[in-house]
C-alpha cells in the first residue's frame, strides 16, 4: 500500500471551545469513503462524544468535494479490527451472501444509524459533490449547511442496479415525491434545489462555508450541553414514531435483493455494465489482482 495511502484518512481539530471539527482528510480521491475512513470515522465521533468539554461536533471535508460516495477501489479489508466493529455479526468473509450481507450491515446501516444517534449535536458542512455513500455521511447530521456549489446525487440505482445506498433516508430527507424523481433519474440535486426541500439548512458562498459552520456551531454551543442531547433525542424520537427504522430496515433488505440481482444478471453485486468504462475496468482489474472476489460496497 502506498504511503499516501497509509496516512490518516481523517483529522480531529478543535477549531473554537466546546466544538469539535472532524474532517475528512482524503481529497486526492473526492473523500471517497473505505473501510479505513469509516473507522476512522467512527473513532472521531467518539473520541468527540466522549470529551466533556465538547458539545458540538462539525463534519466537514477537505478539498473541493464532501465526499464521491463508497470507496470501491477494493484495496481495503473488508471490516475493522474486532474491537473497532459495531455489531455482533461477525464471519465477514463467509461463503455465499453472508460475508457481504453482514459487511454491509455493520459498515453501512448499523455504523451510520449510530452516528445519526450521536448524543451530541452535529453539524455539517458539505460542498461540491456530495454522491450516494456520501449522502449517507451528511445525513447523520443534524444539520447540513451547503456551499452554493455543492449538488447532491444518488446513483446507485441509475448506474448500479440497486435501489439507493444503504442507509435509505430519501424519504425523509426529501419527502416521498422528490425522493422517487431523485432515484429513478439519478440526476443531480442544487443547492438550492436542496434547500427548497428541505434537506440542507443553509446555503453559503463557498468560501463562507467553514466559516459560517463554524460560527452556528458556536451559537449552538451556547446552549446546556444536557439539554442539547435531550433536544437531539426528543427530535430523533419524534422521526422514528414516524416509522423511519422500519422503513429503512424494509429498504435494506431491498438493497439486498438488488445486490443478489446484479449477481445473477452480471455475476457482480452491482451491475457494472453501466459504470463508466474506466470504473468498470478498475473493478475488473481489482478481481483479477486478487484483491477481492466482489466489491466491498456502492
Amino acid at each position: 500500500m502506498a504511503d499516501s495511502e497509509a496516512a490518516p484518512q481523517v483529522r480531529y481539530e478543535t477549531p473554537a471551545p466546546k466544538v469539535a471539527r472532524i474532517v475528512l482528510d482524503r481529497a486526492a480521491k473526492r473523500n471517497a469513503q473505505g473501510t479505513r475512513m469509516t473507522y476512522e470515522l467512527d473513532a472521531a465521533l467518539r473520541r468527540a462524544c466522549d470529551d466533556e468539554s465538547v458539545s458540538v461536533i462539525v463534519l466537514a471535508a477537505e478539498g473541493d468535494n464532501f465526499s464521491a460516495g463508497h470507496d470501491l477501489s477494493m484495496r481495503e479489508p473488508p471490516a475493522g479490527e474486532p474491537g473497532e466493529r459495531v455489531t455482533l455479526w461477525g464471519e465477514y468473509g463467509g461463503a455465499g451472501w453472508e460475508g457481504l450481507y453482514t459487511r454491509e450491515r455493520e459498515v453501512y446501516l448499523e455504523m451510520t444509524e449510530r452516528w445519526r444517534n450521536a448524543p451530541k449535536p452535529v453539524l455539517a458542512a458539505v460542498q461540491g459533490g456530495v454522491i450516494s455513500g456520501g449522502l449517507m455521511l451528511m445525513w447523520a447530521a443534524d444539520i447540513i449547511v451547503a456551499a452554493d456549489d455543492a449538488r447532491f446525487r444518488d446513483n446507485t440505482g441509475s448506474d448500479m442496479g440497486v435501489p439507493g445506498v444503504e442507509f435509505f433516508a430519501h424519504p425523509f430527507e426529501l419527502g416521498v415525491r422528490r425522493a422517487k424523481q431523485f432515484l429513478f433519474t439519478g440526476g443531480w440535486l442544487s443547492a438550492q434545489g436542496a434547500l427548497a426541500a428541505g434537506m440542507v439548512n443553509e446555503v453559503v458562498p463557498r468560501a463562507e462555508l467553514g466559516t459560517r459552520a463554524l460560527a452556528l456551531a458556536e451559537e449552538i454551543a451556547r446552549t446546556d450541553r444536557f439539554t442539547l442531547k435531550l433536544i437531539k433525542a426528543s427530535c430523533n424520537a419524534a422521526e422514528d414514531a414516524m416509522g423511519r427504522k422500519a422503513a429503512m430496515a424494509a429498504a435494506f433488505a431491498n438493497h439486498q435483493i438488488g445486490h443478489l440481482q446484479n449477481m445473477l444478471m452480471h455475476g457482480f453485486p452491482i451491475d457494472i455494465t453501466r459504470l463508466p468504462d474506466s470504473v468498470r475496468k478498475g473493478l475488473e482489474a481489482a478481481v483479477a489482482a486478487g484483491r477481492g472476489r466482489l466489491p466491498q460496497g456502492d
